[in-house]
């Protein structure tokens, strides 16, 4: 769900929330994915890696003891990521690759192919993606749970593709969540009116960098908002004034993402987006979600997230799980 920098409230350099700004989500279907077991190990939804085991997110920086381990969620994330991925966005199958175009922008965060479980393409399955890409002049680009396709990474490589990052996924699941303070002065609020959601979407753009929202973007989180998604704004109480904001996408089999968290860099390094996270976390398992994921880049990130009650995923002898981010360079 592309990385754009953006500095959470202790001041780190931000990378794991996305800038999502449209996903239509469907109704969600009651399925219930079970927990699998993780072999030699007996628990019951967080465990400690033993210090034989233990693998390393960052480089030099060991993994947290903080997991899940758990065989048939990353399939369960792959799909949500191509349900999410195609919501507004044109779409064409490409061999073994699901292409997503949007009609709106260039942005290469919100243009990316994801392949099918275990695809092996071909050097001609490449150059047709590449060139679908070029024809609409988008940066060819994949997003994906590099183990569900472990062929495809050597394929993309050989390609000209380079790698951007392997992001490292966490989930939260009900009871997991942590109740973290909300800063003085602040007040967290689920934007409504006209106001809101472009205090909302200004946030956002603030902290990413980006320009003044347009009244496109205004609309983009309205339809998100209808389509069930789930938007925090934080809030000078007194004033009013937006501090920063983030948002859950569209839920899809009791599945959402946690996307697009900022803040604005006169309120960082006061907790906000942990609050802003805990808050996330909250409304969407109240509204029936029983997986909240996201993507970390750095270690300080990790520890946010952690202290909100998130799990890194481990799987298959407790292997780290991670999103494959790789492009082609422009020429």
């Amino acid at each position: 769900m592309g990385i754009l920098p953006v500095l959470f409230s202790d001041g780190q350099d931000a990378r794991s929330t996305r800038r999502k700004k449209v996903f239509v989500g469907w109704a969600r279907k009651k399925v219930f994915v079970g927990w699998a077991s993780c072999p030699s190990y007996f628990w019951t939804g967080k465990m400690p890696v033993p210090q034989e085991e233990k693998k390393f997110l960052w480089d030099g920086h060991p993994a947290r003891p903080n997991y899940f381990c758990n065989k048939s969620m990353e399939s369960r994330i792959q799909a949500y990521l191509r349900f999410a991925a195609s919501q507004q966005r044109d779409t064409e199958h490409i061999g073994p690759f699901l292409a997503t175009f949007s009609p709106h922008t260039t942005n290469p965060y919100l243009n990316y192919a994801i392949p099918e479980d275990g695809a092996t393409p071909s050097l001609a399955d490449v150059n047709a993606l590449i060139a679908a890409y070029s024809d609409r002049d988008r940066q060819p680009r994949l997003e994906y749970v590099t183990k569900l396709a472990p062929a495809v990474e050597e394929a993309l490589i050989s390609a000209g593709f380079t790698v951007e990052g392997r992001l490292p996924l966490m989930i939260c699941t009900p009871g997991s969540e942590k109740l973290l303070p909300i800063p003085p002065e602040i007040e967290l609020i689920l934007p409504v009116s006209d106001d809101e959601l472009l205090g909302t979407v200004a946030a956002q753009n603030e902290a990413y960098g980006e320009a003044a929202p347009s009244p496109e973007d205004v609309d983009s989180l309205r339809k998100t908002l209808a389509a069930g998604g789930i938007a925090v704004l934080a809030r000078v109480a007194a004033t009013g004034e937006p501090a920063g904001a983030g948002i859950c996408t569209p839920p899809q089999n009791q599945t959402t993402e946690i996307a697009g968290i900022g803040v604005r860099p006169s309120f960082r390094r006061r907790g906000i987006a942990g609050a802003l996270t805990a808050r996330l976390l909250r409304e969407a398992f109240d509204a029936g979600v029983t997986v909240a994921f996201l993507m970390t880049l750095h270690e300080q990130e990790f520890r946010v997230y952690t202290r909100a009650g998130f799990s890194a995923i481990v799987s298959e002898g407790c292997a780290n799980d991670e999103i494959l981010h790789i492009s082609l360079p422009p020429q």
